[in-house]
């Protein structure tokens, strides 16, 4: 199976990642957890994105918050999909990373999900990795049934309390 890295900006995105890693420990998938900047960490960015497909990874999610060029900048250096999260921090509420992390120019796309969004990033990249892996695609669908399960005994009990 193909590992997922998760590449942090700063250790203070470390709250939100681990929402991800979370999810990835919950699918057995292997991944990874770093912290490499695209402004003040470059050259290891880079030699990590060019190496990725090598070393045996599958996607990289990438989590940065302000500028957030972090996903782009990994992205201009490797073909395998990846996915930026950003990070609410500043004063722009995560706009500023939203923006920064979505608007990336023709022919070096980057999926981009919810601001702080660690946990839809690792199913996304799980859901890549479930083309070529029954088994990831079985859990996957087990996840969303357990999850329909959770929502409808909620819509049971209010019901119940409430339309009597």
């Amino acid at each position: 199976m193909k590992k997922i890295a998760i590449i942090m900006g700063s250790d203070s995105d470390l709250p939100i990642v681990e929402k991800g890693v979370k999810i990835l420990k919950e699918f057995d998938v292997p991944f990874e957890v770093h912290v490499f900047s695209a402004h003040r960490t470059p050259y290891e960015s880079a030699e990590f994105s060019k190496n990725a497909r090598a070393n045996g990874f599958g996607a990289i999610i990438a989590a940065a918050g302000m500028a957030a060029h972090l996903a782009g900048a990994i992205a201009a250096n490797t073909t395998i999909p990846v996915i930026g999260i950003p990070v609410c921090s500043g004063n722009l509420g995560g706009m500023d990373a939203l923006l920064a992390t979505v608007q990336m120019p023709t022919g070096i796309p980057v999926a981009t999900v919810a601001v702080n969004g660690a946990a839809n990033a690792a199913l996304l990249a799980i859901q890549m990795l479930s083309i070529e892996d029954k088994s990831l695609a079985e859990k996957l669908d087990a996840k969303r049934k357990s999850d329909s399960d959770a929502v409808l005994a909620k819509n049971k009990k209010i019901e119940e309390d409430f339309n009597k």
